[in-house]
């Protein structure tokens, strides 16, 4: 049920069908007591209610500092001096100005990570949702059937009206492929319904393929039908779901060598590590490698590169030996990873930092896997407020978190990878009856795809998309 007084930045406990949700820490638990507090003390001092007061960017600006607060004391108890900072002048918690000027941002924001579930187009994906939706923050958006929280309608909202999201990539979720939620149908009707109450094409689509889940040829041959059916502007697959296992580069023997079947018919048109990344693209220079989450392992403390460790050092590993440097074929995005990461400042300057230095300034892109947190403002905003210390960046060699830095990683690299000439940086407002208006007007009959393969090389290096964590 939606609760009018939690705080405006989501802080779990929550899990996905690819993890299990783990209780908050001490620290996050001890950031969301002192911000409950301090935003008791702010309501009083603006003069506001509780209730009005969580919804502004004052509380925004209080639930922040609160958790920068608490991890700065938790590294520094620990003998660790902190890395990671929400840059945010106090007076931003009682003042409006101070509040828009630390969180506020005229960025475009590409969202390369978007998700939703529905059952409107086929009653039996209901029956698919199961564990997927059952822990997520946003089941408790307020619907009477909590799975109806995923639906075309609420995603849009939550992206295009209650976020500063201008466009947003549709990407695929691991269910089976018959009575899929986000199936082909469901990913043309809400491409379709943000068109006309958008007026702009601002919703891009994935093609999920499953290698393994079918006999080879069949899936090749759903790739090229769906390429000519939807106007896809990648490929989404998880090489450790969806049957069984497999490797990008096929360097195991007993498992599936179908990785480079499914890498030259995206051209034409352990599996959840990120060893197999770097050979992959050594191998594939011409197709561009956007590995979701970054490597990612829910749990595992994000600190200084080193190689031999699991989570996103596996991935900088597996670069470096392939010889791939910074800017090259391969992307990366931190989807959920983010959103877990936020409520640490330190491993997040860590994790931002690591990707920006080996895998590029210009190849980290934005994702939220919104909608399973609800809007994503809350985590553009820590985003716009994240600094990297000065010692941190001498002893590791990061960038400083700069605005130019900011707008390349908000958006600008994701409309690179994916080839978008017209980037779309106007906000997209709507109510829910121009929703239901839009859900009942009947869609066109024609295919936006290519139609031959001259026409679907002309979209730009094809980009294969893997989820990873």
């Amino acid at each position: 049920m939606l609760d009018p007084d939690r705080l405006p930045v989501k802080l779990g406990p929550c899990g996905t069908e690819e993890y299990a949700p783990l209780p908050l820490d001490a620290v996050t638990a001890a950031a969301v007591r002192l911000a409950r507090e301090a935003c008791d003390d702010n309501a009083r001092r603006t003069g506001m209610s509780r209730r009005a007061f969580l919804r502004s960017t004052c509380a925004v600006a209080t639930t922040l500092l609160a958790l920068d607060a608490c991890s700065k004391a938790a590294h520094k108890a620990a003998g660790r001096a902190p890395g990671g900072a929400f840059r945010i002048p106090r007076e931003a918690t009682t003042e409006p100005d101070a509040a828009r000027a630390a969180l506020s941002g005229n960025e475009f924001v590409l969202d390369v990570q978007g998700h939703l579930l529905d059952h409107t187009l086929d009653p039996l994906a209901k029956a698919e949702f199961g564990a997927l939706a059952s822990g997520f923050p946003q089941r408790r958006c307020g619907e009477h059937d909590p799975d109806d929280c995923f639906s075309i309608e609420h995603f849009l909202e939550e992206m295009f009206v209650r976020s500063d999201t201008n466009m947003l990539v549709l990407s695929a979720v691991p269910l089976p492929l018959e009575h899929d939620p986000l199936s082909p149908a469901v990913m043309r009707e809400t491409r379709r319904v943000a068109g006309i109450v958008c007026h702009d094409d601002r919703v891009l689509l994935h093609g999920k393929v499953a290698p393994t889940a079918r006999p080879l040829p069949e899936v090749l041959a759903g790739m090229e039908q769906l390429a000519h059916e939807m106007p896809i502007v990648g490929w989404k697959s998880y090489t450790h779901l969806l049957g069984p296992g497999w490797w990008l580069d096929d360097h195991e023997p007993g498992a599936p060598r179908v990785g480079e079947a499914f890498i030259r018919k995206a051209v034409e048109l352990a599996y959840n590590t990120p060893d197999d990344v770097g050979p992959a693209a050594r191998a594939h220079p011409d197709v561009s490698f956007l590995v979701y989450h970054s490597g990612y392992e829910h749990g595992n403390v994000e600190g200084p590169y080193r190689e031999g460790n699991r989570g996103i050092d596996a991935l900088v590993t597996s670069l470096r030996h392939a010889g791939i440097r910074p800017n090259a074929n391969v992307y990366v995005d931190l989807g959920t990873t983010w959103w877990n990461l936020m409520r640490d400042p330190t491993q997040g300057a860590h994790a931002w930092g690591k990707l920006l230095r080996f895998v590029g300034e210009d190849n980290v892109t934005w994702g939220t896997d919104s909608i399973w947190y609800g809007s994503p403002q809350d985590q553009i905003q820590a985003f716009r407020a994240l600094e990297i210390s000065t010692e941190l960046q001498e002893r590791y060699g990061y960038p400083a978190l700069t605005p130019a830095v900011k707008a390349k990683v908000l958006g600008l690299n994701g409309a690179r990878v994916y080839g978008v000439e017209h980037r779309i940086d106007t906000s997209c407002r709507f109510d829910r009856a121009d929703l239901e208006r839009a859900r009942t007007e009947a869609p066109p009959g024609s295919a936006y795809g290519p139609r031959t393969r001259r026409e679907f090389l002309a979209l730009g290096r094809p980009v294969a998309n893997v989820g990873r964590r």
